[in-house]
């Protein structure tokens, strides 16, 4: 089958952060930064109460519906829910213990130019921590270099609607300008990339590392590392 267009995850496809079970560690960071931001100099670590509140947060719609950054901050700090210029610095204390654990895949800008080469349209589709804003992350991937690496980009923040909701990988191919019969998604979970591109009618590839223990569906293909994306891509057949 053709393909015309190849859309990527962000998050531990492109970029590795974190994994799910050190996301407790990680909210912990992401309060502290905001306790320092609303107290310059400090160092209060955020207490158990606080810290439980957050947790409580850590769920998402189950229509997959987003669940606004600044609706999550203003639960856990409500005297500032009047307060449009907290909030937003707020937002962005909460993610730069987020951003401070990236770290690029060697493969991903290399194979981008690769498939570009090959006359494929890219685009980055993904969902956000807490539905942090869209802003943020394309700054994140100009950060990387990924931002101009490819077409479009998309984040559920922009739909509405997260992962495995068709939204934002539709959304993605009307920016392509490419039908879902001629696109690839590639993602690490299956939760969120493989249903969410089956949601959308786009074909499915699994990056998954040969360490993982997680098991695969037995009709995906699945790749161990970035570059092996280039096995399943040829370039378009001239029309």
């Amino acid at each position: 089958m053709q393909t015309r267009a190849v859309l990527f995850d962000l998050g531990n496809t492109l970029v590795s952060y974190y994994r799910v079970d050190e996301f407790p560690t990680i909210l912990r960071r992401c309060l502290r930064a905001c306790l320092a931001e609303l107290r310059p100099g400090s160092s209060t670590e955020p207490d158990e109460e606080l810290f439980n509140r957050a947790l409580a947060l850590n769920q998402e719609a189950s229509d997959h519906a987003v669940r606004p950054l600044p609706d999550r901050l203003i639960t856990l700090f409500p005297e500032y829910e009047h307060d449009p210029l907290v909030l937003e610095r707020l937002s962005a204390a909460f993610l730069q213990p987020i951003f401070a654990t990236a770290s690029l895949d060697p493969d991903a800008l290399p194979v981008l130019d690769a498939l570009r080469s090959r006359g494929q349209s890219l685009a980055i589709v993904s969902n956000t921590p807490w539905g942090s804003a869209a802003p943020a992350w394309r700054d994140e991937l100009d950060r990387h270099g990924l931002l101009a690496a490819v077409d479009a980009a998309v984040f559920c923040t922009e739909t509405g609607f997260r992962k495995p909701h068709p939204a934002p990988i539709r959304r993605a191919l009307e920016a392509l300008h490419v039908s879902a019969r001629d696109a690839l998604f590639v993602g690490d979970d299956v939760r969120w990339d493989v249903l969410g591109a089956r949601a959308a009618g786009v074909r499915p590839l699994l990056l998954l590392p040969a360490s993982a223990d997680d098991p695969s569906p037995d009709d995906v293909p699945v790749i161990n590392q970035l570059r092996d994306v280039l096995k399943y891509v040829a370039a378009p057949s001239a029309s």
